[in-house]
């Protein structure tokens, strides 16, 4: 069953996107920075958020929210500027980012809010 949206909850996931935009953008540069040990950081920070988001909020929405976040800043960041400058370059590193930082997302958007305990604690059929 859905769950009401609230001011509290709209609240959450403005800033839970606001999270993913600085997450973005921290793993942007300490992947680059660090390969292979930034990369591995930068995407366990960003797992490490969108599945936060989703327990905490209890909805799919949860990981969606900081993940998009995720995605603008990092799409923003891809961009060339006029003078020619970027910051995630075509290589090993920022592809593995780029895809990884997805599959994270999805995998944390998609993964199934486990129902809670209520029941009798006897296996039925007893």
């Amino acid at each position: 069953m859905a769950r009401p949206v609230n001011a509290g909850r709209i609240a959450a996931y403005v800033l839970f996107f606001a999270l993913g935009a600085v997450i973005g953008a921290a793993g942007a540069l300490v992947q680059g920075g660090w390969f292979p040990g930034g990369l591995l950081l930068a995407l366990l920070g960003a797992a490490g958020l969108f599945y936060g988001g989703s327990r905490a909020t209890g909805t799919r929405a949860g990981a969606v929210a900081p993940a998009a976040g995720w995605l603008v800043a990092v799409m923003l960041l891809t961009a060339t500027r006029p003078e020619g400058d970027f910051l995630l370059g075509a290589g090993v590193g920022s592809y593995a980012f780029l895809l990884g930082g997805m599959v994270v997302a999805v995998m944390c958007a998609t993964l199934g809010q486990r129902p809670q305990p209520g029941g009798p604690t006897a296996r039925l059929g007893k």
